[in-house]
């Protein structure tokens, strides 16, 4: 139905994932754990097998996930359609990651707030993949904006666009590819070969759900007094592109832009130093209040894109 993302969306800002529920997203991980023990190489081999293997995981994974999805929602329909109705609509909030986002931020506000650096550092390192022990209160507060303003696109605005284009099993057809992306999708040793087609699968999945992203915070910034409308676009066009992902330094370049800050840096992974370029003007120093103006933006964002697809599907249909 075309209003069950939008509950859903409403759903997730009430009560995001309750922590006794068991999560959808966590039996995709165990999936995609064991699929990598049974295909991962046991010894050296041509990187294109390693590859084809990689391919082979998840191009499976995103089969089963929606025949499975599809085959379950079907039978509940003919069985019970409004229990279907229910079911699907909760399993489409699964995949949106709104509140937890606000959470997470908000949380590592409080603690910047309250002089507590040690318990900061600890929170944002439980949503960054940085090395986070030696952050100090504007690093901490960078890394908490740019997760926000990524996860803009891959936790609300991407899963929300494929519910309206697809339903239940197409959201969960996307967190599937997002989740491998993020167990799979490095550049190491390890997952150079294997996890590249999981990366390239999140790459192309999130290829237009980032630049609608980029035009929902745009119209955000231009209906918002504090932000500014014409640097978000100034970062837009000249500054996304120096990101190393294709579709995460929309949201990164023009939250930055709006909010006048600057992101991107020097940051460390496993000790080793690794510079991205900057985005944003760098007029203001960042500081913990912007994680609370990411925040609000990333759920007006959330809430402007559910109403246009909620409206544009609705005439459709």
């Amino acid at each position: 139905m075309w209003y069950h993302p939008l509950c859903a969306l409403v759903l997730d800002f009430i009560i995001g994932d309750p922590p006794k529920i068991p999560h959808p997203v966590i039996g995709m991980g165990h999936l995609i754990h064991s699929g990598e023990k049974l295909l991962y190489p046991q010894k050296p081999e041509h990187k294109m097998l390693t590859i084809t293997r990689g391919a082979v995981l998840a191009g499976s994974m995103v089969i089963f996930i929606f025949v499975l999805s599809f085959m379950l929602l079907n039978w509940l329909r003919q069985l019970q359609p409004l229990l279907a109705d229910l079911v699907e609509i909760w399993f489409i909030a699964t995949t949106i990651a709104s509140k937890g986002l606000a959470q997470a931020g908000r949380d590592i506000y409080i603690l910047l707030k309250a002089g507590k650096i040690l318990e900061a550092r600890q929170k944002v390192g439980w949503i960054v993949g940085r090395d986070t022990d030696k952050l100090d209160e504007g690093e901490i507060s960078r890394a908490a904006i740019e997760t926000i303003a990524e996860n803009t696109v891959d936790g609300v605005i991407a899963p929300l666009f494929y519910a309206f284009l697809g339903g239940a099993p197409l959201a969960l057809t996307y967190r599937v590819i997002n989740t491998m992306d993020s167990m799979l999708g490095y550049k190491n040793e390890r997952y150079l070969y294997f996890g590249r087609a999981a990366a390239r699968l999140d790459d192309a999945a999130n290829l237009i759900p980032a630049r609608l992203t980029g035009f929902f915070l745009l119209v955000v910034m231009l209906l918002s007094p504090r932000l500014n409308f014409s640097r978000a676009l100034h970062s837009w066009k000249k500054e996304a592109c120096l990101h190393p992902s294709p579709n995460s330094g929309i949201p990164e370049a023009v939250v930055a832009g709006g909010l006048g800050i600057r992101l991107g840096g020097l940051n460390y992974y496993g000790g080793m130093p690794h510079f991205r370029d900057h985005l944003g003007p760098g007029l203001l120093p960042i500081a913990p209040e912007h994680i609370q103006d990411t925040i609000k933006i990333m759920y007006r964002t959330s809430l402007l894109a559910a109403v246009v697809f909620t409206a544009i599907f609705y005439l459709i249909k």
